[in-house]
């Protein structure tokens, strides 16, 4: 499915680190040379079931009290006591996006420091919005470089399939030692997100696990409502209080230049077995919480706006409005100034979870009580 699938969102990382001017000028060729791996793929040995023991093998669960992305909040972030009793906590499974851009191997090493620093940035800027209802588990995995994004060879393909065993493996730990009844939200972002989709078809869907879902949020990659969603074991979130639902969404300023996105997507098949061609993407409006509606500036709660150094943010409210167009891509009006890594076409795929970072926090509170007062 994978194969050679969006360059413009596989180009997050490098667009973050090398920044945005070389894609203009050299285009896919650059990134492909530049990026994909020359080196043959090698199979991986699969991880020991109980790997995941290890505290060292998360980079947010918790018992990790010290140093634990996940628990981050922005400067000046002031918040009343959580409705969600103790006890009533959810358990947040969450799957970090592409943090490895080396071109050595297919895969990362698990003990590569430049990607797991840039995985914990992610988790203080995206994971951070679930830590008022739930105690995040966010696993180190040897995902995919993304060179794997920019191919057509087989091996970039073989490489997200061994990055998948290693999160089928720690969400089957996870999944084991948490209480048998608690409360669950499943959450990604990019290829985090693509591995969350096939979680969802492979563990969760025509199971008793389907009824501890509270939401699925798979953010910042392309799903097709008819192709993709029917196999993936929960319904469309259509309202902000619904609950055992699935929201998404992929974030462009206007004008949206989405046009590469869809000729690639076009030529992919959906979980059903049938083209994604013409087929409308899944998009959430992440400040309303429906499908339909637009919401202005003023209703936006909070965008974590990032410092240079991405090492903090502050939390601004009314910056940007949202809606999605009939296609499926969420637009969110005119370019708002977050920093340099803006993708080309507006598209705002790096900050899909902070522009709208308050309003997820308070989504996800709606859809836990929901779910607690079934």
């Amino acid at each position: 499915m994978a194969r050679k699938f969006l360059y413009f969102v596989a180009g997050l990382t490098f667009l973050v680190i090398l920044g945005a001017f070389v894609y203009r000028v050299y285009g896919e060729d650059l990134m492909e040379i530049a990026f994909v791996p020359d080196t043959e793929f090698e199979q991986q040995a699969v991880l020991e079931d109980n790997v995941y023991a290890e505290k060292s093998m998360w980079l947010a669960r918790p018992e990790l009290t010290k140093n634990n992305p996940a628990l981050w909040l922005p400067t000046g972030f002031e918040e009343g006591e959580s409705p969600i009793s103790e006890k009533s906590r959810a358990a947040v499974f969450f799957i970090h996006p592409t943090s490895f851009t080396k071109r050595d191997r297919w895969n990362a090493p698990l003990d590569d420091k430049e990607s797991q620093a840039l995985a914990r940035i992610f988790l203080r800027g995206q994971a951070s919005a679930f830590n008022q209802i739930g105690d995040v588990w966010a696993p180190r995995y040897r995902q995919a470089t993304i060179g794997a994004f920019l191919t057509e060879k087989p091996e970039g393909q073989m490489a997200l399939d061994a990055a998948y065993q290693d999160v089928l493996i720690a969400f089957d730990y996870f999944i084991e030692h948490i209480p048998e009844n608690q409360p669950i939200v499943l959450a990604g972002h990019s290829q985090g997100s693509l591995h969350l989709t096939n979680l969802l078809k492979d563990r969760v869907a025509g199971t008793p696990l389907a009824n501890r879902i509270v939401a699925a949020y798979v953010v910042g990659w392309p799903v097709s409502v008819d192709a993709d969603v029917p196999a993936m074991g929960l319904t469309v979130c259509e309202a902000p209080d619904q609950a055992k639902c699935i929201l998404g969404w992929e974030s462009f300023a206007e004008p949206a230049e989405y046009g590469r996105i869809i000729e690639v997507y076009d030529t992919t098949i959906g979980f059903n077995g049938e083209p994604r061609k013409d087929t409308k993407l899944l998009c959430t409006n992440p400040i309303n919480g429906d499908l339909r509606s637009e919401a202005k500036a003023e209703m936006n709660l909070g965008t974590l706006v990032p410092n240079n150094e991405l090492s903090d943010a502050t939390l601004v409210a009314g910056a940007v409005p949202a809606r999605c167009d009939d296609r499926g891509f969420l637009l969110i009006g005119d370019p708002p100034d977050l920093g340099p890594y803006t993708l080309p076409g507006n598209n705002y795929h790096v900050y899909d979870y902070s522009l709208f970072w308050s309003n997820i926090r308070a989504d996800v509170l709606r859809r836990m009580q929901t779910f607690l007062a079934r």
